[in-house]
């Protein structure tokens, strides 16, 4: 049984993909298998009777540093009186310029209890990684693409929860405005929007129950509300058993050929039936239509006065703000502002004064909110906005409210052949917690607020509470 023990042990070592190398106590190399020959490039010759002193050996550490002979696995050994496990050593050799590296693994053998008289011998096992130290980041490269990317995991795909995000790159946070802290764990249904098209929606939903590729392009939305359009490519991550784990959506925003795609479609039908100076035509047609999207696209979310998001926008804003801070159990405040004596502004000094005072008065809408605020105008000379409290209460809210109503009462408009005219507001705040309160309640209550306000005299803001505050 012995000598089929031994005999065993040898075949085991000579056909073994890891390098084996046995060293005496001196350091002298007394046995080396074929695959430690092969890992090392070199011949039997040129290891058997060789020790470490040898200066054929040059090893380094992981920081490139030149290892001193004390320092080589096996006199680590010797030096420690303990096995060596794991250890990264590169290994120069002059038949190549790069580095091959091994994971290297010692231990001493023949010894027993403190008896390390020097009659024993050191085992040394090792296996190249060179590949592994070698591979670059896919991470980095996905980080710095110029396209969005999404993970989100595969199992759970219904909402309201799923499928659940687990990583963003940096594109997603410069398009979306929303860091990953706070999309991490959400469901990319977040960025979705009432326009978003449910038929897009169900097509993506279908192909991700059957773990598929699907394409589409999606109106979403970014954390002020505005809209964008993503060209979306979404495939299925699987992992080494071949099972689908992930999803990940590579989009690319393709929001200006989607606005344009309309118009661009009569305006080339119109230029295929004309043939006459045809290079003069198109380049005037392309003016006017780069000209007309443009103004389309402000029509159908902005103020074309002032600039600033117009009520459809505006409460397409609030209600993803709306869902948002239900889902999160965050309060809102909805604010309502008025424009005090403006009829008197434009009968005194012209309509083109009161544009003017909007124009103003949007202005400083702008400097005063910040990104994650929503605010626009909703006609007339009425303003309105809605902030996420998150740990703040009413009192906070309204101290905001009022720095506002300050804020306007500092700004001045110059009519022609007139002085300055002093802006005032009258602001109704409503705070309220979305899971106890809908927009449109809130809104009324806003204006109730708001008329309560003019009727005090003006230039002031009134607060209603809906609910108990937490603060």
């Amino acid at each position: 049984m012995d000598q089929f023990t031994d005999i065993s042990l040898k075949v085991f070592l000579e056909h073994a993909h890891i390098g084996v190398v046995i060293h005496r106590w001196d350091g002298t190399i007394v046995y080396a298998n074929p695959a430690s020959l092969q890992l090392l490039r070199m011949s039997y010759g040129q290891l058997i009777g060789h020790d470490d002193r040898d200066p054929q050996w040059n090893f380094i550490d992981e920081n490139n540093r030149r290892l001193q002979p004390d320092e080589y696995p096996v006199n680590k050994v010797k030096r420690f009186r303990s096995p060596l496990r794991n250890e990264v050593v590169g290994v120069v050799d002059s038949s190549r310029p790069e580095v091959t590296w091994f994971s290297v693994n010692a231990y001493p053998e023949g010894h027993t209890g403190d008896d390390w008289s020097g009659e024993g011998f050191i085992v040394v096992l090792f296996s190249e990684v060179t590949s592994d130290r070698q591979n670059f980041s896919f991470r980095d490269i996905v980080e710095h693409a110029a396209d969005v990317v999404i993970v989100t995991e595969a199992d759970d795909i219904d909402g309201p929860t799923g499928p659940r995000i687990v990583y963003v790159n940096r594109a997603f946070e410069e398009l979306t405005g929303y860091s990953p802290e706070e999309v991490l764990g959400e469901t990319p249904r977040l960025l979705q929007g009432k326009l978003t098209s449910a038929e897009a929606c169900a097509r993506i939903r279908e192909a991700l129950g059957r773990k598929e590729a699907v394409r589409e392009t999606l109106l979403n939305y970014g954390k002020t509300g505005r809209p964008y359009w993503l060209d979306m490519n979404i495939v299925p991550l699987s992992n080494r058993l071949g099972q689908v784990t992930h999803f990940a959506a590579i989009e690319r925003n393709v929001s200006d050929s989607v606005f344009h795609a309309d118009q661009l479609e009569q305006r080339n039908r119109d230029l295929r039936e004309l043939k006459q100076n045809l290079q003069a035509l198109v380049d005037r047609r392309t003016t006017e239509l780069r000209e007309a999207n443009h103004r389309l696209e402000k029509l159908a979310f902005y103020d074309e006065l002032t600039g600033i998001p117009n009520r459809r926008s505006f409460l397409d804003q609030s209600a993803q703000q709306f869902s948002r801070a239900r889902r999160r159990g965050e309060r809102l405040a909805f604010g309502m502002l008025d424009l005090d004596h403006f009829k008197t502004i434009n009968d005194e000094h012209g309509h083109e004064a009161g544009d003017r005072a909007l124009i103003a008065v949007a202005g400083c809408l702008e400097r005063f909110f910040r990104q994650e605020d929503c605010f626009g105008r909703i006609g007339g000379e009425e303003f309105a906005f809605t902030m996420l409290l998150g740990r703040r209460g009413e009192a906070d809210a309204s101290a905001i409210a009022s720095r506002l109503r300050q804020a306007i009462a500092t700004t001045r408009v110059v009519p022609q052949g007139a002085g300055p005219l002093k802006l005032k507001a009258s602001i109704g705040l409503c705070v309220f917690d979305p899971a106890e309160h809908d927009l449109e309640d809130a809104m009324r209550r806003a204006d109730e607020a708001m008329y309560r306000a003019k009727q005090a005299g003006r230039d002031r803001l009134e607060v209603i509470v809906l609910g108990p505050d937490p603060d």
